[in-house]
């Protein structure tokens, strides 16, 4: 199987090439790749296949195949992200990942450098990148599900729900980040996320600056979640609109993370993701281990 291993602000993934879609790619496949000490190590797998060869129907605005993959307005993507998180589970988005994801393509002379779009579960994602540097996703309109609520070694931590394809729980702190325990995972209630739930912890630093840290369903704690910094971003924006109208203020963020920087933008109703994709290694598994 060869692989290749990237991260973005050190949110890291093992990426597998499969644009035919023969791989057959089971959870525990996923698991033994991400295991950081008897295998490659990652938060995440990101399986890099034709759209097509996935099942999904492109150009019809939908789509649904063998992968679980569905989504509204794929368009014309050529290329489906079949994101798997550390414990073998499906995911519906991931905003480091795709510009990995995008990154690699570039790089290994599948997709030129310029604007196009990627399918994911949560639907067609476009990208903007150069032969090298940053990757900037547009990650649709964050959308807002009210209240809610994490608790965590006796405390409770009062959020906001934040739907971007995928949910979060995006609840605001008064100490630095760093302070926090993570080692655990946090509590919620299963009722208003059935699925799980992303849950991120933000404190302001500055005009429209944050730093957070995150606890991801599937993987524990990552050094950065690009779907959480936008899911901070719109917390803190609507927080800062108190009751005046419903659209999001729009203006720049600048998140910070254990692994790094990223820059969030809201605008026109969508939001927009900018942030460093690396390729580090690349390889191939030995016979029989997978």
């Amino acid at each position: 199987m060869r692989f290749v291993k990237g991260h973005g602000t050190e949110n890291d993934f093992v990426i597998l090439p499969d644009p035919d879609g023969a791989l057959d790619l089971t959870p525990e496949a996923v698991r033994r790749l991400c295991d950081r000490r008897a295998g490659i190590g990652a938060d995440g797998v990101l399986r890099v296949v034709r759209a097509k060869a996935a099942g999904l129907e492109t150009g019809s605005g939908t789509g649904s195949g063998p992968t679980g993959a569905a989504g509204a307005g794929l368009a014309d993507a050529e290329w489906f992200m079949d994101y798997r998180n550390a414990d073998g589970g499906v995911a519906e988005m991931c905003g480091n990942g795709l510009r990995v994801f995008a990154r690699y393509l570039v790089e290994a002379g599948l997709a030129p450098p310029g604007e196009w779009d990627v399918a994911t579960r949560a639907g067609a994602r476009r990208v903007s990148l150069g032969a090298s540097g940053d990757v900037s996703v547009d990650m649709g309109p964050p959308r807002l599900l009210g209240p809610g609520e994490a608790s965590m070694a006796g405390r409770s931590f009062p959020g906001t729900g934040v739907s971007m394809g995928n949910p979060h729980l995006a609840c605001a702190v008064e100490e630095p980040v760093a302070a926090l325990d993570l080692s655990r995972a946090p509590g919620f209630d299963p009722v208003a996320f059935p699925d799980g739930v992303n849950i991120e912890f933000y404190r302001p630093v500055g005009e429209r600056h944050l730093e957070m840290r995150v606890y991801e369903r599937g993987s524990g704690e990552t050094r950065s979640c690009g779907t959480g910094t936008v899911a901070v971003a719109a917390a803190a924006a609507a927080q800062a609109r108190g009751t005046g109208g419903d659209a999001l203020p729009e203006g720049e963020w600048t998140v910070d993370v254990p692994g790094g920087r990223v820059t969030v933008t809201l605008d026109s109703g969508t939001s927009r993701l900018k942030g460093p994709a690396v390729l580090v290694a690349e390889g191939e598994t030995r016979p029989g281990w997978i």
